[in-house]
C-alpha cells in the first residue's frame, strides 16, 4: 500500500473569490502537506524538518491573517471582530502546541497536522466564504468601487502587502 503524499489537496470549491486570499490559502495547504510529509519521513529526519516547517507555518499564518484583516477593515466587514477573534484563538492554540513540541512535552506531530488541516478547511468553508460572499455583495451593489486597496509586492519577502 502506497503512503499518501498529501493530507489535503486544493479544490476550487475552497475558493472564497478573493484572488490574493485564495493564493494564500493554497500556500497554507502546501505548508500543511509539507508538515504531513515530514511526519511520514521517518523519525530522525522528520523532527528537524517538522521544526523548520512549523516555524514557516507560524510565520505564514500571521502574514495571511494580517492580509484578511486588512481586507476586512477596508470593506468595513460587519463580522470583523468575530473573524479576527477566530484568528487570535487559532494562533494562541498553535503557539501552545509549538511550545509543547519545543519543550519536549508529549506531542504527536501527526495529530497536530490533522488539527491544522481541519481548522484551515473549516475556517475557509465558514468564515472566509462568508467574507467572500460579503465582498461579492458589495461588488454587485457598486459599494466596492468606493474602496481602495493598495496592493504591493515586498521585494525582500516576495510577499504581497495590502496597505
Amino acid at each position: 500500500m502506497a503512503l499518501e503524499k498529501e493530507i489535503v489537496t486544493w479544490q476550487n470549491s475552497y475558493s472564497v473569490g478573493i484572488k490574493l486570499v485564495d493564493e494564500q490559502h493554497r500556500e497554507l495547504i502546501r505548508l500543511t502537506n509539507k508538515l504531513f510529509a515530514s511526519c511520514m519521513a521517518g523519525k530522525g529526519r522528520s523532527q528537524d524538518t517538522f521544526q523548520d516547517v512549523i516555524r514557516a507555518v507560524v510565520d505564514y499564518v500571521g502574514y495571511h491573517f494580517g492580509t484578511e484583516e486588512k481586507v476586512m477593515e477596508r470593506i468595513t466587514y460587519p463580522d470583523y471582530k468575530e473573524h479576527k477573534q477566530e484568528h487570535a484563538d487559532f494562533v494562541r492554540e498553535v503557539l501552545i502546541k509549538v511550545g509543547e513540541f519545543n519543550s519536549g512535552k508529549i506531542f504527536v506531530p501527526l495529530t497536530f497536522v490533522y488539527y491544522l488541516r481541519d481548522w484551515i478547511l473549516h475556517h475557509i468553508a465558514v468564515c472566509d466564504k462568508k467574507m467572500g460572499e460579503y465582498l461579492l455583495m458589495m461588488h454587485k451593489s457598486g459599494e466596492l468601487r468606493k474602496i481602495t486597496l493598495l496592493v504591493k509586492k515586498d521585494e525582500t519577502t516576495n510577499r504581497t502587502q495590502i496597505r
